[in-house]
């Protein structure tokens, strides 16, 4: 019961499906190559794969190329998806050669920077795109091994598996188990942090092809070029490259994952639940004793780890169904303290019929973060036609609404949509001083180009019975 509330839609029975199909003349249901490895791995979680580079391909490369996006920024070298694609398949002949006679070299990542919600600056690295290239192909050989071992519990960048399931499965696990307290948690600078010999001492445990081994190395060992500069990284994946998602995935399912997984069932004096979306992963604890033990545990074991949790984003809150009675009876507080995760902010609620549920609305931040955007690219775009820019408009409220418009958040995405209707009225009132924009003609202007305000997604429940179909996920 406790990995059906916090897991990922059978994660099991989805490894063990095929992609070949099955026809009445049965010619198709031979398994793949990749196929045969996701079984081995299944079937001995110890086994280690020694030959995995024969599997890299030009067809996988392919794949892998046009996996790429195609508008992406090219790297040191200058390299564009449209410039490779003009002699695609010569090219990538002579990358699979490299590859396979040990001749290829991975070269530096391009570093730049990109805002953040909160003002300050997120650094990426820009690989090049023959990187990008090999790097997906091998994410891809090593993900059918990798997605067996991973526990329900975790959810970011894995193959189908989407925000809103981890959402479900915190709000339910929070609604259904014993949960009094919560661990908001957060790990300083993970990406840049990550030590490179801990890292390959976990892939080992399960790949001993060397060659596979030698082209992660040289990834983390490439550096970033930054103003003309090359920097060297002792530590660390950098953010933006294809392999480091699934890096990350694996060097915390060995740090956090499993020896959670052992903790609770050894340690714990009650519940504990744990989702976790690439280093932002929220616990909820039955009792208080538990979790500050849990706290000071963990913090010495990622200490062994050269990993630290974040001070001022990392905090222990009384919240669950009697977090209102014993916030307002032990501290004089009116309401118990929320905490944000994947974008929203959870708080404690009751439903229509009064009973204990998580509200879940859209950060603040996020909220006026998104309009300022907005805001400026209406204004770039001041002189187009109405039709162009409601166009526009519509395809961002319609991906902001697929992702925010969730039950309980109906306030929230109503403000939004609000709002993108009075910068785009306020943007077509400074076009001309004779244009008469009134409250009316705008109303009919958003209707008309504007999706309406509406829930996209299921109640928390609904979905998690969908993914589970009424079978067992412990493992």
């Amino acid at each position: 019961m406790a990995e059906a509330v916090e897991g990922r839609g059978l994660t099991e029975g989805k490894a063990d499906q095929q992609s070949t199909s099955r026809t009445q003349c049965r010619t198709n249901d031979v398994p793949s190559d990749l196929d045969r490895i996701r079984q081995a791995a299944i079937r001995n979680k110890d086994e280690k794969f020694t030959a995995l580079l024969h599997h890299i391909t030009p067809d996988i490369l392919r794949t892998a190329f046009y996996g790429i996006k195609r508008s992406a920024a090219a790297g040191v070298d200058g390299a564009t998806w449209h410039r490779y694609k003009e002699d695609l398949e010569n090219n990538l002949q002579a990358l699979h050669a490299r590859i396979h006679r040990g001749a290829y070299r991975a070269k530096p990542s391009r570093r730049v920077y990109i805002p953040k919600t909160d003002g300050r600056q997120r650094p990426l690295g820009i690989a090049v795109l023959e990187d990008k290239i090999v790097q997906r192909a091998i994410a891809e050989v090593l993900n059918t091994i990798y997605e067996s071992d991973f526990l329900g519990f975790s959810y970011g960048f894995r193959v189908g598996c989407q925000a809103h399931e981890a959402l479900d499965a915190l709000a339910v696990g929070i609604r259904m188990k014993k949960v009094n307290w919560v661990l908001d948690a957060d790990i300083r600078g993970y990406f840049d942090s990550i030590d490179h010999e801990w890292l390959m001492k976990f892939i080992e445990h399960r790949i001993a092809d060397r060659r596979i081994l030698r082209l992660i190395k040289k990834w983390l060992k490439a550096g970033v070029i930054e103003d003309g500069r090359l920097s060297a990284n002792d530590e660390g994946t950098p953010q933006g490259a294809s392999i480091s998602p699934l890096l990350s995935n694996i060097y915390l399912h060995y740090v956090l994952d499993l020896w959670v997984q052992r903790w609770r069932k050894s340690k714990s004096s009650g519940d504990v639940i744990i989702v976790r979306w690439a280093d932002d992963f929220v616990l909820g604890f039955q009792y208080q004793e538990d979790a500050k033990r849990f706290l000071k545990e963990l913090c010495e074991r990622f200490r062994k780890y050269s990993l630290e949790l974040h001070p001022e984003k990392t905090r222990l809150i009384r919240f669950g169904r009697f977090a209102r009675q014993e916030c307002k009876r032990l501290e004089g507080r009116r309401k118990p303290e929320t905490f944000s995760f994947l974008g929203f902010t959870h708080s404690c609620g009751l439903s229509r019929d009064r009973k204990f549920m998580v509200r879940r609305e859209t950060m603040r931040k996020r909220l006026t973060g998104k309009l300022h955007e907005i805001k400026s690219e209406l204004r770039k775009r001041m002189h187009q036609t109405i039709c162009d820019q409601g166009a526009w408009l519509r395809s961002v409220v319609r991906g902001y609404f697929n992702y925010h418009a969730i039950p309980g958040n109906w306030d929230a995405i109503r403000a939004f949509r609000t709002q993108i209707a009075r910068l785009w009225r306020r943007i077509l009132r400074r076009r001309s001083q004779k244009a008469r924009m009134t409250r009316e003609r705008m109303e009919k202007i958003a209707n008309r180009w504007l999706p309406p305000v509406q829930i996209l997604h299921p109640w928390p429940e609904q979905r998690l019975a969908v993914m589970t179909q009424g079978k067992s996920r412990v493992r």
